[in-house]
């Protein structure tokens, strides 16, 4: 296995390949010195980092937990592969990383440019290897797929076989953000619920609190997970990878019956998404944003007057009412015959209507300008509404800022956007979508009163430095004790003391620390062992993933009932994919050996029924289940 990246989730993902699934990886990074740096915005972050040494300290002198997890992270960087240092993954880096002889190749540089010209060197050295991107422009990686695909069924002359060589240079795309972006939109509106959707299939877990004495708690569809005995402890740790405090992934029904005061993780609802909103064009505001409420008064106060003017001409003058109307506007813009020789009724009517039409020329004016101006900052930042309130709060707007604020939106959540810098690439989305945005550090004072933090219902914090979002946590927190937080923190041992402390200092608000390479490095490891991940879950500091798999060739699955190749802590089918009369009558499956498109799955599956080798199954799994049930076909399918 070979990966080449330039941030944190190029060793997040060696580590879990090393780690979980035991795999030689060779790791290829820039050199030390011109590694891309975390950004720093705004003023020196000194006081940042004195609090941070605090934390640590106060946490290290609470015991030697962290410590031992510190040391067994390092270890396992150490250990089961090497590390090349290059600028650049040119054909002569590849080559020496072995690209020609390894299974999989992971490119995770956080420039897409990148990404595609090694995949497809790489696709040149070595056409029958397994290739995962890390592109963030969707539409471009679907093309890419298929072209690279393409390209190594010519290379290898399979054409368009959908055979075992197919399936082994295959092509995967994923977006960190893409996988990231469902479970922290979710973690800010309930705090409690984790969703996975994917290919219009959504999946909603909640946590549930421990029931009281005497209760049962109510396992939903199935029960995920048991939190950890201290999550309900202000002090406690939000449960981590290695912590022997952490959750129980995967329980039988003994455990979840033997537990008590702890509480649960529960599959709570299945159900089919419609597909994401296309990126349209902007629609035209309604009348109501054209015009002020002012002018829109004063509009109809004038259409009522040349009414009332319409209907007296027609009663004095006894004239059908579209020529009085005619008359009327004929008077109004002031190019009628002066009413001479006309009764004193005529002359006073046409003295009316001629001021009346005084007036209405300002109020056109005024129209027409309001409405260019309302054209103009349609394209230009909102500014939060006053009155807004129960909103979500998101800082930052790079990558995973702008697709948590797009599935916000979709989901009809008011949301008021924090960005320090002014050619951050989600701000066209905002502007797009119409939301609020302040341009500010929020380090700074008045910068989050902007945003209305006061009146916030939650606060995202997912800018890409640790201690810039912790600061805006802690001083959002200052202004609002009972404000529900959300953490994007990359550093364990960080978002361990974090999260002991915030949860120690308010013990009543909602707090979650969630880092993006964890949530999306066991997508990225799936990949790279041919597994087809949906998405993943955070479980306090762990990880649950959702994959399909191929029954065939797993004997722990294959011949089976669903209860018997149940594994508790390991893996867990939850439905059956089963194909639609139409599809299986005349539908063909993809070039990877898929199942074809039209196809439905079935969740109600009795624990008698028998899994038979032709089928497909979802299912939710540990990452070292995961690597555990189909570890063995992976080696059989190995050379040699």
């Amino acid at each position: 296995m070979v990966v080449c990246g330039d941030d944190g989730l190029a060793h997040r993902l060696a580590a879990e390949l090393r780690g979980v699934y035991r795999e030689q990886v060779t790791l290829v990074v820039p050199p030390s010195g011109r590694r891309v740096p975390q950004p720093v915005v705004g003023r020196a972050r000194a006081a940042s980092a004195a609090l941070l040494d605090m934390v640590n300290a106060a946490v290290n002198r609470s015991g030697n937990g962290d410590q031992g997890g510190a040391g067994r992270e390092g270890a396992g960087r150490a250990g089961g592969g090497r590390e090349l240092e290059a600028t650049e993954p040119t054909e002569d880096v590849l080559a020496d990383a072995g690209v020609e002889r390894a299974g999989a190749l992971a490119l995770v540089y956080d420039d897409d440019e990148t990404n595609i010209r090694a995949a497809l060197t790489a696709r040149r050295l070595n056409p029958r290897l397994r290739l995962v991107l890390r592109l963030y422009n969707r539409r471009l990686g679907q093309h890419i797929e298929d072209l690279l695909d393409q390209s190594a069924a010519l290379a290898t002359g399979n054409g368009g076989a959908t055979g075992s060589g197919a399936a082994e240079s295959s092509t995967t795309v994923l977006s960190d953000a893409d996988t990231a972006a469902p479970a922290l939109a979710a973690t800010a509106l309930v705090g409690t619920s984790k969703i996975v959707e994917t290919d219009g299939l959504l999946l909603r877990a909640v946590e549930r609190n421990p029931p009281l004495p005497g209760q049962v708690a109510d396992p939903g569809l199935c029960t995920l997970a048991l939190l950890s005995a201290t999550s309900n402890d202000p002090a406690g740790a939000d449960g981590s990878e290695d912590s022997g405090e952490g959750p129980q992934l995967l329980p039988d029904a003994a455990a979840v019956q033997a537990a008590t005061g702890r509480g649960t993780v529960a599959l709570e609802q299945v159900s089919y998404s419609g597909p994401s909103l296309p990126a349209g064009r902007a629609s035209v505001p309604p009348f109501a944003e054209l015009f002020s409420r002012r002018l829109r008064w004063s509009l109809a106060g004038l259409a009522a007057c040349v009414v009332a003017l319409a209907v007296a001409l027609m009663v004095v003058t006894d004239d059908h009412p579209v020529h009085a109307t005619y008359v009327t506007l004929l008077d109004l813009f002031s190019i009628n015959e002066p009413a001479h020789n006309a009764d004193i009724g005529r002359q006073i009517l046409q003295l009316l209507s001629g001021f009346v039409g005084l007036l209405l020329l300002p109020v056109l004016l005024a129209a027409v300008l309001e409405a260019l101006g309302t054209f103009r900052t349609a394209t230009a930042l909102r500014k939060p509404p006053r009155g807004i309130g129960g909103h979500v709060v998101l800082l930052g707007l790079g990558k995973i800022g702008t697709r948590v604020l797009t599935r916000l939106r979709e989901m009809n959540i008011p949301v008021v956007c924090v960005e320090a810098d002014p050619e951050a690439r989600g701000l066209a989305t905002a502007r797009r979508l119409r939301v609020p945005v302040v341009l500010g550090d929020v380090t700074q004072e008045g910068v989050l009163e902007a945003a209305k933090i006061q009146r916030a219902h939650s606060l995202l914090a997912l800018t890409s430095v640790d201690t810039t979002n912790l600061e805006a946590v802690l001083y959002g927190r200052s202004v609002r004790s009972g404000l529900r937080v959300v953490l994007r923190l990359y550093d364990d041992d960080f978002a361990t003391a974090a999260y002991r402390t915030l949860r120690a200092a308010h013990p009543g608000a909602l707090t979650r620390s969630r880092s993006v390479t964890h949530l999306a490095a066991p997508s990225f490891a799936g990949a790279m062992m041919g597994r087809q991940i949906l998405g993943a879950i955070p479980v306090e500091r762990r990880v649950l993933l959702f994959a399909r798999v191929e029954v065939a060739g797993h004997p722990q699955l294959e011949g089976r009932t669903v209860g018997e190749a149940f594994r508790a802590g390991a893996w867990r089918v939850l439905a059956l994919e089963v194909a639609d009369g139409s599809a299986s009558d005349g539908g063909e499956a993809d070039e990877e050996g898929e199942a074809p498109r039209e196809s439905r799955l079935v969740w109600d599956l009795p624990d008698t029924y028998v899994l038979r080798g032709e089928d497909r199954v979802v299912l939710a799994a540990t990452r070292r289940g995961l690597a555990e049930l189909l570890g063995r076909r992976t080696r059989e399918r190995s050379p040699g």
